[in-house]
């Protein structure tokens, strides 16, 4: 009688070197199926071997300074940067980089800062977009509209803070939207869809902002957005990382988290890449049904419109330009293109519209906005026992600046934000864009203090 085979497990993959991994149970059945011979067990387990280790670049790539200090504090900031790119530039997917004028860090070391352009071959990288995928800003001309009317009707149409729109105040959700979401293999999930539908009309917080203002040259009125995609963007954003995560113990594991990989000719690289294009859309459609819905509300007409991201992944080739807050000049990134791109600073200065060439030295970028030289919490404390209202009568003198939460958050008043003299002058002398025109501030809204009273502080 012929003596059964002992079945094959975990264990004893593990015990001939293997690492564990997805393709365990597929290969488990497999072996124990066919009761292969010990040769023919390796043959068939040489498919799953893992690759090389890459290692890190020994020294990182060059990358391009398009940033200057113009006092102590900026000195510090720049410092800041710098030691934090260099980090950013030994990963081994990594080609080429720049920072921009308004470039700040934006988490430990190695951590691509804000301002920050990182060119990587065949790879994205979740970490290098962060969680507000496609943040991005819109522009639509309301011509001789009053731009307190077209204030108001924003006000009457859009949604800051937390969460979502309640199923009764929803925005309709386009058919073409919704297939695109159901035809991804990552996005067709339900959960993403409820978020994106709850979402559609929002603008979340932080920095986002609601702006309305004259240009300079024609007199009329102007309504800018900022936003990115929100909590749909977000979650898409969670699962990358944990893709990448996962590549990043087999191919890197001196690559440092954050700054983990999905190759892009896999098919996993393939599918984050067609979620990242229908996030694309989302967020475009989100700036879309505010700027729609004002009209509407103002009875204005829409004369001209425009957008552009400054927080995405940009594909030429092989090469993937990760933008964590860089404007795109080079018509190239934007395939929809309509017009030239907006750069705004802070709620008391013009927002720029800007067109340019792609230089060496801006790889096809310019700055995004103004930047920080100070963290939230140290802004606060810079600004002592001083009434709060106070603050924001004097940043906001002349100007009609509204917070939805009704509190004021001075973390976004423009002293909380680099010098927006100083970031135009080093966008002109490093290159970075042309400005077209300006849209001069009459008012904004924004999110605000919403955490003062939010429920769970009033609960305590």
């Amino acid at each position: 009688m012929k003596k059964e085979r002992k079945k094959i497990n975990g264990n004893t993959l593990l015990s001939m070197g293997y690492k564990s991994g997805k393709w365990f149970k597929e290969a488990l059945v497999y072996l124990n199926a066919n009761q292969l011979s010990h040769d023919e067990m390796v043959a068939y387990l040489e498919q799953f071997k893992p690759g090389p280790v890459t290692p890190l670049h020994e020294e990182p790539i060059p990358y391009t300074v398009n940033i200057k200090a113009e006092n102590e504090l900026e000195a510090e900031n720049v410092a800041a940067v710098k030691n934090t790119m260099y980090a950013v530039m030994k990963t081994p997917t990594v080609v080429g980089g720049a920072i921009m004028p308004d470039a700040c860090p934006a988490g430990p070391v190695g951590t691509i800062p804000v301002g920050g352009v990182v060119v990587t071959k065949n790879a994205i990288h979740p970490g290098m977009h962060s969680a507000d995928i496609c943040c991005s800003v819109m522009l639509t001309d309301f011509g001789d509209a009053d731009p307190k009317v077209i204030l108001d009707a924003a006000h009457a149409s859009t949604h800051f803070g937390p969460g979502g729109r309640d199923r009764s105040d929803q925005y309709p959700f386009p058919d073409d939207l919704l297939k695109a979401f159901e035809n991804s293999r990552i996005l067709k999930d339900n959960n993403f869809v409820q978020i994106a539908r709850k979402h559609l009309g929002t603008q979340g917080d932080g920095n986002h902002f609601l702006f309305v203002g004259r240009s300079a040259k024609t007199g009329n009125t102007m309504m800018v957005t900022h936003h990115g995609s929100r909590g749909v963007g977000a979650k898409l954003y969670r699962h990358g990382m944990k893709i990448a995560e996962r590549f990043r113990l087999e191919l890197s594991p001196a690559t440092m988290k954050q700054n983990a990989w999905i190759p892009f000719d896999t098919e996993e690289g393939e599918d984050y890449w067609e979620a990242l294009q229908v996030i694309r859309k989302w967020t475009k459609e989100n700036h879309i049904c505010i700027h729609d819905e004002t009209a509407t509300k103002a009875n204005a007409t829409a004369e001209n419109r425009f957008w552009n991201e400054h927080n995405f992944v940009f594909k030429d080739g092989e090469l993937f330009y990760h933008a964590k807050g860089a404007t795109p000049l080079d018509k190239k990134f934007m395939p929809d293109i309509t017009g030239p791109r907006l750069i705004p600073l802070n709620m008391a200065e013009p927002i720029l519209i800007v067109d340019g060439a792609t230089t060496e030295n801006n790889l096809g970028f310019a700055p995004h906005g103004a930047g920080r030289n100070l963290s939230r919490t140290k802004h606060r404390r810079s600004k002592g026992d001083r009434p709060i209202r106070k603050i924001f009568a004097e940043e906001t003198k002349g100007l009609d600046v509204r917070f939805y939460s009704n509190e004021i958050d001075i973390t976004e008043l423009p002293s909380a934000y680099k010098s927006a003299k100083n970031v135009r002058e080093q966008m002109q002398e490093y290159g970075l864009g042309t400005v077209l025109d300006e849209v001069l501030p009459y008012g904004c809204i924004m999110a605000g203090d919403w955490q003062k009273n939010a429920p769970w502080r009033k609960r305590r």
